[in-house]
């Protein structure tokens, strides 16, 4: 595996340098989205379509928490691009060292909350009636685990920003082979139910944290950080905060999202249109893999120039970007257009003596989900320009401009659209927020990045 410095983020072309950062990141993403995406198979085939809702309820919690170690990770990691870009060697590992000592401070403490408070959030969540005993399984072994994802997340973005996507790749690629193995076991094999379904997950949260603590233990990190870098510096906190709130806060929204269209879809169709969105949600993760991938790899490469104040490669870099993310982005609503009964038919199971619950819970979700997976994957094409433009802006370190961005779609338009619409249209309302949504956040951040393209870049030419 070639070493790849952090100084080519600034010499390269930036169409080969984008896919070479973009494709090992397609990639572990691809595989974690797939390991989500199949882990739900296994779990609607060996367990029941109810325990797909049981997990899609447990998930805004375990991943808010995760995502703790990754809002520490993404902001501290666009400070430690752009002092790696700027030659300042001893802010970047000051920064590494306060992101540790806050992810191990944060996501610790979340978890003795979450477990406190299990009988009050899964509730809260959606996690009622037939969901709640399976999910209240799943959701406290799961927790155990999260503080290890959260560290995984938060080393796996600074692992990148060092310019070593090929290893930040493999942190993600183990975890998810891993717990598809361990699923087999113990869910096929050694029918565990539920509670194999948590230890796989919580196992390959470890496993993955092993690897990531062996990559900046050995030759291959650049950053070599001692004792007195893991005290908490004021300045460094601040910074990371203000950066990392931004991908907190995105979380936050998403939690909220799941949240509400949990309840309202409970309230609208019971525990088979909460499965239907669990369905849809997988994919949701997998389907747009290689758009996020472009995403995260994009934003080590706007950050390094940036800080090197290379405007005309960072314009150059947005454009790529844009472009690539736009071309797959299309590919994927082809696809899902095309088959989205063929995509719902996996998840379900169809082995002999099923209850006549499940039975019409299955029946139900085959009815509903193609339309409703139209609907939501309507207006993919456009969402790269979304997507890139906010994480430009958190590339660079202006976090204003980055939180509104990011929070445009689901929390200025979608929220007050599934609050609304499903009152006039029912379940359909629900479905056809997405596109509306994703619309309205795509036409602002174009106007916001033409502006920020215009006012600040075209500066130095």
């Amino acid at each position: 595996m070639a070493k790849v410095s952090a100084e080519q983020l600034g010499t390269e072309p930036i169409g080969k340098l984008l896919i070479k950062q973009a494709l090992p990141a397609s990639i572990g993403i691809l595989v974690m989205s797939l390991n989500i995406l199949i882990d739900s198979i296994f779990v609607g085939n060996w367990i029941g379509s109810i325990a797909i809702a049981a997990i899609n309820v447990v998930l805004p919690v375990s991943f808010f928490i995760g995502a703790l170690g990754m809002a520490i990770g993404i902001g501290g990691s666009s400070i430690i691009s752009r002092a790696l870009g700027a030659d300042n060697r001893e802010k970047a590992l000051k920064t590494f060292g306060n992101q540790i000592s806050l992810t191990l401070m944060f996501t610790i403490t979340m978890a003795i909350l979450g477990l406190w408070y299990v009988n009050t959030l899964i509730p809260a969540f959606g996690g009622k009636g037939a969901i709640f005993e399976p999910a209240k399984i799943y959701y406290i072994i799961v927790l155990y685990g999260v503080p290890f994802l959260a560290l995984c997340m938060m080393g796996n973005t600074v692992i990148r920003a060092e310019g070593k996507p090929k290893f930040a790749m493999i942190a993600m690629i183990i975890p998810s082979v891993s717990n598809l193995l361990m699923d087999y076991i113990f869910i096929n094999l050694l029918d565990w139910g539920m509670e194999g379904a948590a230890w796989a997950t919580t196992i390959s949260y470890f496993l993955c944290f092993a690897y990531v603590l062996y990559f900046f233990l050995s030759k291959n990190s650049e950053l070599k950080i001692r004792m007195h870098h893991f005290a908490f510096d004021i300045p460094i906190l601040k910074e990371i905060g203000s950066l990392g709130f931004v991908t907190l806060s995105r979380q936050a929204v998403v939690s909220i999202v799941y949240l509400l269209m949990n309840n309202i879809l409970f309230n609208l169709g019971g525990e088979a249109s909460v499965a239907v969105y669990a369905i849809i949600g997988r994919m949701l993760m997998f389907a747009l893999f290689p758009v996020f991938g472009v995403t995260q790899g994009f934003l080590p490469i706007a950050g390094y120039n940036y800080g090197a104040q290379k405007f005309p490669r960072v314009r150059e870099s947005i454009n790529t970007a844009i472009k690539y993310a736009a071309i797959l982005a299309t590919i994927v609503f082809v696809g899902l257009f095309l088959f989205p009964g063929e995509i719902a038919g996996l998840f379900l199971s169809d082995k002999p003596g099923l209850s006549s619950h499940d039975l019409a819970v299955n029946a139900y979700v085959m009815q509903h989900t193609p339309a409703a997976m139209r609907w939501v994957f309507a207006a993919t094409p456009i969402i790269a320009l979304q997507l890139i433009g906010a994480a430009y802006f958190q590339a660079i370190g202006k976090a204003v401009p980055a939180l509104l961005l990011t929070l445009l779609r689901q929390g200025f338009f979608f929220i007050p659209l599934i609050l609304i619409l499903p009152g006039f249209f029912g379940e359909v309302g629900v479905w056809i927020s997405f596109p509306i949504a994703d619309i309205l956040a795509t036409l602002v951040t174009a106007y916001f990045l033409r502006m920020e393209i215009r006012n600040t870049l075209a500066v130095k030419n």
